[in-house]
């Protein structure tokens, strides 16, 4: 095929396809996170974006303390070479310190986590020492001021502990919890409204008739939304029908801050969506030059934020965890998200792609017996095959210039836990 001819082929038809990273930056750029706050319980933020800078009240730790379990002493007391002996004077425990004073000569003996006694400032690993009930011997070699932990070595006072927008993970409810907060202000949870279009939708329990299929887009859609933690309400299945996917838009924009559909937006499709948009709302942009995922629709709806997804069910997911998580999660509070992390590895599978366009291709990441990271496709890559999503623990991602690739070749992956 000539070079022109193939650039026949390869040019878009109708709107100009966006890249990838074109569309999540025109969807971070106009989404602005809810204006709503809230004071939540420390174990309810879970999950939450922070919506306040928390300022530590307190040094953490409160009192320079010991690293580990062994002896406190002067550190300018260790000898410098052969041994020396030390005569131990006390006990310090976490929770009881020690409040003599460490002389020249002296030790205390001393356990994780308690403050370190005056005239003392480094402690000697009790594994390294001889000891006997009232003395111990400490070799050279041992270091002045080591295995002692600073006052405010994790969170001095008066410095920020918590920026707003920060999502709030189980390390950050220990750290809040560690400056004795109880509650924290939080943004409030988006509302997000989702249905499916098409006739040949049925839900769960109802007979399917011929041409008929279950409807597992809103199930994948409430797993992905739930795992994000947004406000969700499920409108079903809504039929081709121009007034019925009207009446759904006007009722989801009532009350939701983003609205979700899956099918109704393809070339050839009854054009309801695109009609309830020119009423209801406007379109941002239609098709990404991505696959799974080409026909998405960006816009809003009254005063929500509109994503209309494509039907095909791997489709679904692919194009919610590149371009509707990022667009929610700054919908929830966070700061701009930055594009999912990726690493390399050699592929086991030869992939089949098409110049101009990013292709999302399930993969299997593993390390083999020489410890090199390696990826295989999962197999068939139908946009429809939703099993090749359940196999695969990561996306092999390839660029819209790289073409076909064969087995061997270095190709960038996006592993599963990096997007969840």
């Amino acid at each position: 095929m000539s070079e022109v001819a193939r650039a026949s082929v390869l040019k878009p038809k109708g709107p100009r396809r966006l890249s990838v990273a074109d569309a999540r930056a025109r969807i971070l750029a106009e989404i602005e996170p809810v204006r709503g706050t809230e004071k939540v319980a420390l174990r309810s933020a879970l999950g939450r974006v922070a919506a306040a800078d928390v300022v530590s009240p307190l040094d953490v730790p409160a009192h320079t303390n010991a690293a580990v379990d062994g002896y406190a002493l002067a550190g300018s007391e260790l000898p410098a070479e052969g041994s020396k002996e030390f005569r131990v004077i006390g006990t310090a425990w976490a929770g009881r310190p020690f409040t003599g004073v460490v002389g020249r000569g002296e030790c205390v003996q001393i356990m994780t986590g308690a403050p370190i006694p005056t005239g003392a400032d480094t402690v000697v690993l009790q594994e390294n020492v001889e000891a006997s009930a009232e003395r111990v011997s400490i070799p050279s070699g041992e270091q002045p001021r080591l295995n002692v932990r600073a006052a405010g070595e994790d969170v001095a006072k008066g410095e920020l502990a918590l920026s707003a927008g920060k999502r709030i993970q189980p390390a950050e409810l220990g750290m809040l919890a560690s400056l004795g907060f109880g509650e924290v202000f939080v943004y409030r949870r988006p509302r997000v409204a989702f249905f499916s279009t098409g006739d040949e939708l049925r839900s769960i329990g109802e007979p399917l008739g011929l041409g008929q299929v279950y409807d597992s887009n809103r199930y994948t859609l409430y797993g992905m939304l739930t795992q994000l933690g947004v406000e969700i309400q499920d409108m079903g299945v809504i039929r081709d029908d121009r007034e019925a996917v009207h009446q759904a838009f006007v009722e989801a924009a009532a009350h939701a801050d983003a609205i979700i559909t899956s099918g109704g937006v393809s070339v050839g499709e009854a054009d309801h969506v695109k009609a309830a948009l020119d009423a209801l709302g406007k379109m941002s942009f239609w098709q990404v030059a991505m696959r799974p995922g080409r026909p998405l629709t960006f816009g809003r709806v009254g005063n929500a934020a509109f994503f209309g997804l494509p039907g095909n069910p791997v489709a679904v997911m692919v194009t919610f965890y590149q371009l509707v998580q990022p667009g929610l999660r700054r919908l929830m509070g966070e700061p701009a998200p930055a594009a999912p992390p990726m690493f390399s590895a050699r592929s086991l599978s030869a992939l089949q792609t098409r110049l101009g366009r990013t292709e999302f291709i399930r993969g299997v990441l593993a390390r083999d017996e020489s410890g090199e990271l390696v990826v295989r496709s999962t197999g068939g890559q139908g946009s429809g095959i939703l099993s090749s999503m359940s196999e695969a623990n990561c996306f092999i991602v390839l660029p819209p210039e790289c073409g076909d690739t064969e087995p061997g070749a270095i190709v960038s992956v996006q592993p599963f836990n990096t997007l969840f």
